[in-house]
């Protein structure tokens, strides 16, 4: 980190891996260090719905907390939709049937492996800090506030709520048994089963991301642009209001994706902002 500090290149390593939790689908995985160094602080990053840990700003991020010292996982939730070819929806029937039970069991799985040292041969990381993207934040909440093994937590624009549907969406699961939802980046129509709907009432009091982050106790760093409007400004201010731990950072004038596309071309002011805040946030991770 010193020498990131005077202004000296990093060289980041790379690799690409698999897991697979209990349930039997594949956890695909990008691991990032510093070259030559066993850092001893952990991120793990998660996207959020229609996302994948290949998309627009999530590779240049986890370059930029790998190039400051630490190891650096992110993957893909095991029924986002990716295939192998990992940059596009090759398994809609996959994307079908995820649920946020199934995405809370593989963070949790993700979480433990990284804790068991899985993607630094062995060597278990001192902390472990969390950061999840819109509805990936709202999901890293209820992973942190249930795993004592997280010891600090950063959102981007991250859902205060996950009961987004409209009242057409649930008469579609009600009378169907499926709803569907427009891509515009790739124009596919994307299904989604009966089963996400009947797993957030069945599992309401767990998937309540206000009252998971009343329990969150680590440092948390809530980041969100003023102008987003997928997730309005207003879900991050309850989040705030809702963590005893949390600070809240607005990024003015920025959007849901800080103005990144995919693909990225180049970086942009609001995602520089929400990266500085990032790395400063991780810098405090226990380090032995």
């Amino acid at each position: 980190m010193a020498c990131r500090d005077q202004g000296c290149p990093v060289t980041v390593r790379h690799e690409r891996a698999e897991t697979k939790p209990p349930h039997g689908d594949v956890i695909r995985v990008d691991v990032r260090h510093p070259a030559g160094a066993d850092p001893e602080s952990a991120v793990l990053v998660a996207h959020g719905f229609k996302g994948f840990k290949d998309w627009g700003f999530f590779p240049h991020l986890c370059e930029r907390l790998a190039e400051d010292g630490h190891l650096v996982v992110s993957f893909n939730f095991s029924l986002n939709g990716i295939g192998p070819d990992l940059m596009g929806f090759t398994d809609l029937e996959a994307f079908g049937r995820n649920t946020l039970s199934r995405e809370l069991e593989d963070f949790h799985w993700m979480v433990d492996r990284t804790l068991a040292g899985e993607w630094a041969r062995g060597r278990r990381p001192a902390s472990v800090g969390v950061l999840g993207h819109s509805r990936g934040g709202g999901t890293s909440v209820v992973t942190t506030a249930e795993h004592d093994g997280i010891s600090a937590l950063v959102t981007w624009a991250a859902v205060s709520t996950f009961d987004r549907w409209t009242p057409q969406q649930a008469e579609d699961w009600t009378s169907r048994g499926v709803t569907y939802i427009a891509n515009a980046r790739t124009g596919q129509n994307m299904p989604l089963n009966r089963t996400l709907w009947e797993d957030l009432k069945a599992n309401a009091r767990r998937l309540d991301v206000l009252a998971a982050a009343a329990r969150v106790r680590v440092p948390w760093l809530i980041v969100h642009g003023s102008e987003d409007a997928t997730v309005p400004v207003a879900e991050a201010e309850r989040l705030d209001e809702a963590g005893p731990t949390a600070e809240l950072a607005v990024i003015e004038g920025s959007g849901h994706t800080f103005e990144a596309t995919h693909p990225m071309r180049e970086s942009t002011p609001g995602l520089e902002a929400a990266i500085a805040a990032t790395l400063d946030q991780f810098r405090r991770l226990p380090r032995g």
